[in-house]
């Protein structure tokens, strides 16, 4: 069952406020460090050809590095909460992307727009201060996607060097989420080396019977 409480958003709320649609709405430190994570999501599945869902949008990020570098996907569909940043995607004329305003914590119906064949979630779970929030919206993002399910998150086996994760966003348990990950299934890739200190995890789930991603 998903949880009802949408306090994970508000620091995006208070984002927006201050920032309205603009790079720091996404609570990223550079662009540079999201462009870093959406690379390793394309290294780690082939999106050529493929439906991709992007939950937590944000201003289309994303979408425009995809058609930036050329990968030809089929569809992109974006879904975001924030009225106002999903309005900055839909004005960027990006080709073949559409974009959507909901909550998939308490719509989760969206996760079928497009019959998504990838599923990508960069960034979204790290305000979310409640495990089930986060564990309900990966359970329905892995039943949704067709093919593969991709998501990011901060991990908590870090090196003793990395600065402590503190204000609106957290560390997880990495070990539980792989282990959520590979008790779902038996393709399984995971990454953590493209942050110093391990900041950043990257998992990808694959779904078999299916076209090689």
């Amino acid at each position: 069952m998903f949880a009802k409480s949408d306090e994970y958003l508000d620091p995006y709320r208070r984002a927006q406020a201050r920032h309205g649609a603009q790079f720091p709405v996404t609570l990223w430190a550079s662009p540079r460090s999201q462009a870093r994570r959406f690379e390793v999501f394309t290294r780690l599945c082939q999106m050529k050809g493929k439906r991709v869902l992007d939950i937590g949008c944000s201003r289309g990020d994303l979408a425009a590095y995809l058609v930036g570098r050329g990968i030809g996907f089929a569809s992109y569909t974006g879904v975001d909460a924030l009225p106002e940043v999903v309005a900055y995607a839909r004005g960027r004329g990006l080709e073949r992307c559409t974009f959507q305003c909901g909550d998939v914590l308490r719509e989760p119906e969206l996760l079928a727009l497009g019959q998504p064949e990838v599923i990508c979630i960069s960034g979204t779970l790290n305000t979310m201060k409640k495990n089930a929030q986060v564990y309900a919206v990966l359970t329905a993002a892995w039943a949704a996607t067709g093919q593969a399910l991709l998501f990011n998150f901060l991990s908590d086996r870090v090196g003793p060097e990395a600065a402590p994760q503190v204000g609106a966003v957290r560390r997880f348990d990495t070990l539980r989420l792989l282990d959520w990950a590979l008790k779902r299934a038996s393709q399984v890739a995971f990454r953590q080396d493209y942050f110093r200190h391990g900041h950043d995890a990257t998992t990808l789930m694959r779904k078999t019977g299916g076209t090689r991603l």
